[in-house]
């Protein structure tokens, strides 16, 4: 009998994907401060803010004085999210340190089996933070350096990781009045890999021979990249009659956890006192699930030109629906 071989059906895979749920500590993303936000996210060439040891560590070396804020949100699935931040001014160098705080955090929850589905008694909880010290200096008056050093975690139940990461960021006001670029590099360090005792157990390696049972042994979970994200920034600002101002922001951003995207946003702030935000963010992004943001602020300034902020952000993202932000800031002279 002859026999005829016939070729194998093909198969067509994808090869054109977007890269996310790909990446460790994805919390990381998450874009800090309200006015930031507010602003589509695009944030990359601003300066003198405490947020900037975020989006841009170079941007903190214009800092007049001590500064701080805290933003809260409660995030998508019922989660958690706490920043909080300080920088100030070094003595004796052009240059600032700042200090800040990143946690997203999951409720409680009871542990459910298929056997056991109500649950079977037991709690268990998760809870991401990063922990993060920056530098950042004018080289010249025009030009600033900024780096960052950061501990972060993640913890689900008895299981855990931990690894350090480093940002990096240039900031420039070009000779052009009211324009500055930035770039900054963050998240750069190793993979991530879970551990913990319930990947322990003890087990029979060989089911047909005697004598060889109850191994310990202990399980390997893969390693994850952390969410490296490239930035690069325009911002122009500029003065309208009367006692308005407005500034107007660009960004443009390479993750690994995505594709890549652009952000923009815009400010109109009336007095120094009252601000009205709007922004879009991940332009272009495939598989982008937000993009609307609005929002808006008060500050007031005291005679020593201290100042109290109020920033609040919306954003819109779609089935998931909405995420509202809120930032109190302080700046003392």
């Amino acid at each position: 009998m002859l026999a005829l071989a016939q070729p194998a059906a093909s198969q067509d895979f994808v090869t054109n994907v977007s890269n996310k749920g790909t990446v460790a500590a994805a919390f990381l993303e998450i874009g800090i401060g309200a006015r930031a936000i507010a602003m589509g996210g695009s944030y990359t060439a601003m300066a003198g803010q405490s947020e900037m040891i975020y989006w841009n560590p170079a941007g903190l070396a214009y800092l007049d004085g001590l500064s701080a804020s805290f933003t809260h949100a409660e995030w998508l699935a019922d989660t958690n999210f706490d920043f909080f931040t300080i920088a100030t001014p070094l003595p004796f160098v052009d240059g600032v340190v700042a200090a800040s705080f990143t946690s997203l955090a999951v409720p409680e929850q009871q542990v459910r089996t298929v056997l056991e589905p109500e649950g079977t008694g037991e709690f268990y909880d998760a809870q991401d933070f990063a922990v993060n010290l920056s530098v950042s200096a004018r080289l010249i008056s025009s030009f600033s350096l900024g780096v960052s050093g950061k501990y972060i975690s993640q913890r689900i139940w008895t299981e855990s990781a931990s690894q350090m990461a480093l940002d990096v960021g240039v900031y420039y006001q070009t000779p052009l009045s009211g324009l500055a670029i930035g770039a900054s590099i963050s998240n750069f360090g190793p993979d991530m890999r879970l551990g913990g005792k319930n990947l322990t157990n003890i087990i029979d390696p060989d089911l047909i021979n005697r004598g060889i049972e109850n191994i310990p042994v202990e399980y390997k979970t893969d390693g994850f990249p952390l969410p490296q994200i490239f930035r690069f920034g325009l911002t122009y600002e500029t003065p309208l009659p009367g006692k308005g101002n407005l500034v107007t922001t660009m960004s443009l951003m390479h993750p690994t956890g995505s594709t890549e995207s652009m952000s923009m946003g815009i400010e109109y702030g009336f007095g120094n006192l009252i601000f009205f935000r709007a922004g879009y963010q991940n332009l272009f992004e495939r598989d982008a699930i937000n993009g609307l943001t609005l929002g808006g602020g008060l500050q007031y300034i005291l005679r020593d030109r201290s100042k109290f902020a109020f920033d609040y952000a919306f954003s819109d993202w779609g089935l998931l629906q909405k995420v509202h932000r809120i930032t109190l800031g302080i700046s003392l002279q």
